[in-house]
């Protein structure tokens, strides 16, 4: 490993709530009776919380206002931090909590760069509260990716050069926030077949061949 920092996107990577943010969107969508499925909610995947709320919305009959938007998207989060609390350090495999040791002793510096606002709740969760040296989420940005503000965020934070970070990521607009912000990347899940990313990912333990 050549880079001097590894900036790790959170969900699909790290670890996988994608069941949690699913039910809260369900749940949230009946309520309001728009239809919402699984495969609307694969377009959600590394999208903000309020551009994942105009995809669901695209099949509403009604018009809503800024006000009646914000309020949906925080009974949403509400819904999902209560399921959050479902999670404990189990959730994190041991692939990818041994993989990050070895990137340590290895003398890398790691970041989190997510644009969850809900970030450090889950890394709580987990069990990794204190573990990376910098953490860039949702609540330092204005930008959801493919900006690359949460990944510059980061590097920022971990006092480095982007040419100098690699960026880690399961979701075709965080690959397209690492170009856009200089970064090297390696790609796992859809992420992997990006066409510009640099390293392609099988497992996450692969970082150690890099």
């Amino acid at each position: 490993m050549n880079y001097k920092g590894v900036i790790f996107d959170l969900d699909g990577v790290i670890c996988f709530t994608d069941k949690y943010h699913y039910q809260a969107w369900k749940k949230m969508a009946d309520d309001i009776g728009v239809y919402f499925d699984e495969k609307i909610n694969n377009r959600l995947r590394g999208v903000s919380r309020m551009a994942s709320l105009d995809i669901i919305l695209e099949r509403s009959e009604k018009l809503y206002t800024q006000v009646e938007k914000d309020i949906l998207a925080d009974q949403k989060n509400e819904l999902y931090k209560k399921l959050l609390h479902q999670m404990t350090p189990a959730d994190l495999s041991d692939e990818v909590k041994s993989t990050m040791d070895e990137l340590k002793n290895r003398g890398c510096r790691l970041a989190l760069g997510s644009s969850s606002k809900n970030a450090k709740l889950i890394l709580e969760r987990l069990g990794l509260g204190e573990y990376f040296d910098a953490v860039s989420d949702g609540t330092n940005i204005t930008h959801s990716k493919p900006n690359p503000e949460v990944f510059l965020k980061a590097a920022e934070f971990l006092d480095l050069d982007p040419k100098d970070c690699l960026v880690v990521e399961d979701a075709i607009a965080g690959i397209d926030a690492a170009l856009a912000g200089g970064f090297h990347s390696a790609g796992i899940g859809e992420a992997a077949v990006h066409e510009k990313v640099d390293y392609s990912l099988h497992t996450f333990a692969d970082l150690l061949s890099i």
